[in-house]
């Protein structure tokens, strides 16, 4: 018997910030048939917050070193500012949404990073997606928007980096549905020259990938979200590809993991 198609929407935290990209991305989301997940990130609002309170953010290879006045400050944002207002947006274009983060029911458990080089503080590794319970809230008609924490089963509240949630929450539910994950962020996809926006690459596998690290060509922060990329299609996931936020309406557009 063939699944139900699942769509798993990441949004990058540029797109959170800016109000009328957001809106369009609910509204596209809202309009599209079937069930779905969204996941958040959130950083720049948490970077504008903690500044505002005083305290001084520290990043180390795009990653936040999460110290205990960090931690209060993305709980507060991720879980709670960002999260509900996308969860309202939700509810004003119909669609009936729930505001998780990896502790509500257990869904995700992580690990504490281990020190080796760099102490990343409060910063999870996922260990476990319970992708059977998030089941039941999609198969309620509710869409499960996902801040970027998780927890260790121990009462902390652990940062995790929002594409590494998208990734193993799709590979969770890959078990129970046909899952396709887009991550939209403010690019139209993986840019073969950084300065010239319609230099997409519309398809990468994962000699491309290496050949293409090798050259330069893909750096930073793009390294990571396609590793994520390639871990998912090998957990199970049918087909991941990385948008520009207001292409979600149009999955041809972009970059397609493959």
């Amino acid at each position: 018997m063939a699944k139900e198609k699942l769509l798993l929407v990441k949004v990058g935290g540029k797109v959170v910030e800016n109000p009328a990209a957001l809106s369009q991305l609910i509204s596209d989301l809202s309009s599209m048939e079937g069930r779905k997940v969204l996941v958040h990130g959130g950083g720049v609002l948490a970077t504008k917050m903690a500044a505002a309170m005083g305290i001084e953010t520290t990043m180390v290879e795009g990653r936040r070193v999460t110290d205990d006045q960090m931690i209060d400050v993305v709980t507060m944002v991720y879980a709670g500012l960002v999260n509900k207002r996308v969860v309202s947006l939700l509810q004003s274009k119909g669609t009936n949404a729930i505001g998780l983060c990896g502790a509500d029911m257990n869904v995700i458990l992580s690990d504490k990073r281990p020190v080796k080089t760099v102490d990343y503080g409060w910063v999870g590794d996922v260990k476990r997606v319970d992708g059977k319970a998030l089941s039941t809230l999609i198969e309620s008609g509710v869409v499960p928007v996902m801040a970027p924490l998780t927890h260790d089963g121990q009462g902390h509240i652990l940062n995790t980096n929002a594409d590494t949630i998208a990734a193993e929450t799709a590979k969770g539910l890959a078990e129970f549905y046909d899952v396709t994950l887009v991550f939209c962020f403010e690019k139209k996809g993986v840019l073969r020259n950084a300065d010239d926006d319609d230099s997409v690459i519309a398809t990468i596998d994962r000699p491309t990938f290496e050949a293409l690290k090798a050259e330069g060509v893909i750096t930073d922060g793009m390294i990571p979200k396609l590793d994520n990329a390639f871990s998912t299609i090998a957990g199970g996931v049918k087909e991941v590809v990385i948008t520009h936020a207001s292409s979600l309406g149009d999955l041809s557009q972009g970059t397609h993991i493959k």
